[in-house]
């Protein structure tokens, strides 16, 4: 029986909205002082419940607000849930934001390092890796420039290039392939097919549904924050497909 890598059990996700318009940290703290602060309660997720077994791509998709990237970040630690739990085996790596864990005073070469330790991994084992970073990124002499610098594709290439090469046991992407020129999409796929073929577990969204029919072996469908539907890619995705496009 294949391990289980990712078991998310009944989890439920609410935030505070603040239903005033407070503009200042003062007036936050003075309206609180006074007991007037009031709030709204959003449910960003509902009693979700899956696993996800080692070397699977699961693929989520549901329209924005769906609660897509909210389940990623819970998976990824980024957030606790407010009801239920989340087991996790082995070393995630979250491509959620493009340049989350960079600061954007340092360099490209010292990013790698930052963000390579952030992710777990010591510096003799950066410094390994560092020339087949390098040369996936295609950065060239821009890898000593600082990221302020870079534009949203560089920095894409640098974001990928760090957590593709350093063998995930867990990855988590969202949307990040959708961004970098077409050459750099097509080999961030096959790096990504690559990964797949070693065993690593893979959570992939992407508004997409080709690529997430090419890379994902099971798909959830969430809405409003709940799983409206689960199974084969081809059944879900084409169930998704007539009620977002209900000409076809």
């Amino acid at each position: 029986m294949s391990e289980m890598m990712i078991e998310v059990n009944d989890v439920t996700m609410r935030f505070r909205m603040n239903k005033d318009r407070i503009m200042s940290l003062k007036e936050f703290v003075t309206t609180a002082l006074r007991g007037k602060l009031e709030y709204n309660e959003f449910t960003a997720l509902s009693h979700v419940s899956f696993s996800v077994k080692r070397g699977e791509t699961l693929g989520l998709i549901g329209r924005n607000g769906a609660g897509k990237s909210t389940m990623l970040k819970a998976i990824s630690g980024i957030l606790k849930p407010t009801e239920g739990s989340i087991v996790t085996r082995g070393n995630i790596v979250p491509m959620l934001e493009l340049g989350s864990g960079f600061d954007f005073d340092l360099t490209g070469r010292e990013n790698i390092f930052l963000n390579g330790a952030i992710l777990g991994y010591n510096e003799e084992y950066l410094k390994k890796k560092y020339k087949e970073i390098l040369e996936f990124s295609e950065l060239g002499q821009f890898i000593e420039m600082p990221i302020r610098n870079y534009s949203s594709g560089m920095l894409a290439r640098l974001a990928f290039s760090v957590a593709a090469m350093v063998q995930p046991e867990i990855l988590i992407v969202d949307e990040i392939l959708s961004v970098g020129d077409a050459e750099f999409q097509a080999k961030s796929r096959a790096r990504m097919m690559e990964l797949m073929g070693g065993g690593t577990t893979v959570l992939f969204v992407s508004h997409s549904l080709e690529q997430i029919q090419e890379m994902c072996s099971r798909v959830i469908w969430l809405e409003q924050g709940c799983i409206r539907m689960e199974g084969k890619t081809e059944e879900v995705c084409e169930a998704y497909a007539r009620v977002s496009n209900p000409g076809l």
